[in-house]
Parts: C-alpha cells; sequence; structure tokens
C-alpha cells in the first residue's frame, strides 16, 4: 500500500442474498464514514434466473438520504410519499429519509420475464443535524441529466457535487462529491484533492492509482491534500466518493441512522408498532425489525 496516497484501506463483508451477493465496505469497523457516506453497498454483478428478481419489501429510513446508482439492470422503487420510479443505468435515485420514510425496492417485471441482471452501488448519506428531520423527500435524476466528462480514455458521470468543472443537479444537504468513472483499455484520469474526505471503489476490471493496484471491491480511503492518476490497462469501472467531514459522530442501527441514539431507539420502537406510513401500491408485506442486525456502527 502506498502510504502517502492511502490513509486506510477497506475490505468488504459479503452477504448472499440468494442468486446475487451484496459487498458492504461502509460502516465498518476500521470506519463508519467517508464525507457525508456512511453506507457503501456493491450489488452484484449477477444474473437472476428467468421469473425471479429482487424483492426488497418495504423498511423504514430516518436521518439520512439513500442514493442508489446502477451500472446494469432496472428497479422498481415505490415509497410512503406515493412515489413510483423505475431506475436505469446512469441515473440516480435520491430518497431523503429526514424524518421517516419507508420504501420497497422489486425487479420490474418485463425484467423478470428475461432473468434481470443486477449490478450498481447503493449508498446512504448521513444529513447534517440541521437537516436530520427534514420532511422525507424523493428525487429522480435522469442519466441524461447528469454530466459527463470524456477524454484520455475515461467517462465520467459527475452524480453528486462540483468535479472536473461539472456540476451535478442532485440534492446535496453537505458538501458530497460522487462520480462513476469508466476506464477504457489504457485510460486514465486525474483524482484531484476536491473534498475534505475521499474514497476510491473499484467495482470491476482493473486500475492503478499512481501505480498501486487496486483490489476489486474495496474501498481506498484516500490522503487530504493528494493528488493522483487513476488508470487501466484492461478497463475498469471506479467509483469516487467523499466530501466534507462531518463534526459530530453518526449512529447505525438496521436501517437507522441519526446523529441520536435516542433517537434510534424511538424508530425502533415505531416501526415494531406500525406506527411508520404505508407504501401505497407496495403495503401487504413489509420487513420485520431484526434482533441482530447486519448494519451497525461501532463505538
Amino acid at each position: 500500500m502506498n502510504d502517502s496516497l492511502i490513509l486506510q484501506t477497506i475490505e468488504p463483508v459479503t452477504h448472499d442474498l440468494g442468486g446475487f451477493k451484496v459487498h458492504r465496505t461502509l460502516p465498518s469497523r476500521p470506519r463508519t464514514m467517508v464525507g457525508p457516506f456512511i453506507f457503501f453497498d456493491q450489488m452484484g454483478p449477477a444474473r437472476l434466473e428467468i421469473g425471479t428478481g429482487i424483492d426488497v419489501r418495504p423498511h423504514p429510513h430516518i436521518n439520512l438520504a439513500t442514493v442508489t446508482y446502477l451500472y446494469a439492470g432496472a428497479i422498481d422503487h415505490r415509497d410512503s410519499l406515493g412515489t413510483f420510479a423505475t431506475i436505469e443505468p446512469g441515473a440516480v435515485n435520491l430518497m431523503t429519509a429526514g424524518k421517516g420514510i419507508v420504501h420497497s425496492e422489486r425487479s420490474p417485471s418485463a425484467e423478470r420475464t428475461k432473468g434481470p441482471e443486477l449490478s450498481g452501488l447503493q449508498t446512504w448519506l448521513a444529513l447534517p443535524e440541521q437537516f436530520e428531520e427534514v420532511d422525507p423527500a424523493f428525487e429522480h435524476v435522469a442519466a441524461a441529466d447528469l454530466p459527463v466528462i470524456e477524454g484520455d480514455g475515461a467517462t465520467c458521470r459527475v452524480i453528486m457535487g462540483d468535479l472536473w468543472g461539472a456540476s451535478a443537479p442532485t440534492t446535496t444537504y453537505a458538501q458530497t462529491i460522487y462520480a462513476d468513472i469508466a476506464l477504457d483499455s489504457g485510460g486514465s484520469v486525474p483524482i484531484d484533492p476536491a473534498a475534505d474526505e475521499r474514497a476510491l471503489y473499484l467495482a470491476t476490471g482493473e486500475a492503478t492509482l499512481d501505480g498501486m493496484t487496486l483490489e476489486p471491491m474495496t474501498l481506498y480511503v484516500l490522503r487530504p491534500g493528494t493528488r493522483a492518476t487513476l488508470r487501466s490497462e484492461c478497463g475498469a469501472r471506479v467509483a469516487l466518493c467523499g466530501g466534507e467531514a462531518f463534526q459530530t459522530p453518526r449512529h447505525v442501527w438496521w436501517n437507522f441512522v441519526s446523529s441520536s441514539r435516542d433517537r434510534i431507539n424511538q424508530a425502533k420502537a415505531e416501526w415494531k408498532a406500525g406506527a411508520f406510513p404505508k407504501v401505497p401500491g407496495d403495503d401487504k408485506e413489509w420487513i420485520s425489525i431484526p434482533e441482530v442486525p447486519n448494519t451497525v456502527s461501532y463505538p
């Protein structure tokens, strides 16, 4: 590892969800957050059997924003605001939970008939304290509305924030950077000090950072202020994420994120009591609260 470039390396915890795997690097024991990013999952890549699909039943969130970004496939999103939106590759679904929201994610029927493909990233962003209890909201930004920068064998889509002289229209609550970097064979792109905290994640293919080989499905937290060149000899898909460093800690328990443990305990009690709103069009089933969740922060 190049200690002059890399502050921390976070290896994934992999969960087999039957038909596809999810690789999670945040939150982890070594580190809970990179900028506002407090949850980082790679879904797939996978091809599911014909007639099947993903069925993430209705479940709640508080005090965070979820960001869904696909490399392949499609997902139907429904939430307790009455939203219905189908996300496809290159677009962004931003769901702001705020004081509380419930949503589901399922494969569209057209995808099920051909055997759904699934590949992408799902991240959660912690909200600054002044925004933790805002009204819930949903925002879909089409692929055509996100800026794309091309050159030197690289195609970079800015998902959130300002990078390489371009600005994404996606709402941010704290200073945030997020980009999808596709490198052709021999392609390269500069990684500049655009935020307090930054990390690179190699989703597919092979890549190096100033000559250092990046391992797939691993989150590399960069040292503040460093500049480097990301390069691939055979092609790669890399995510760049980060933003401003939070000054107060965030707690994670299951699907709940908050600066207050008491607020998380309140949300747990409300979900058990059925006090969260229902999802129109998908209100017949839900995910029960676990005794021991897979997603927790660490003291």
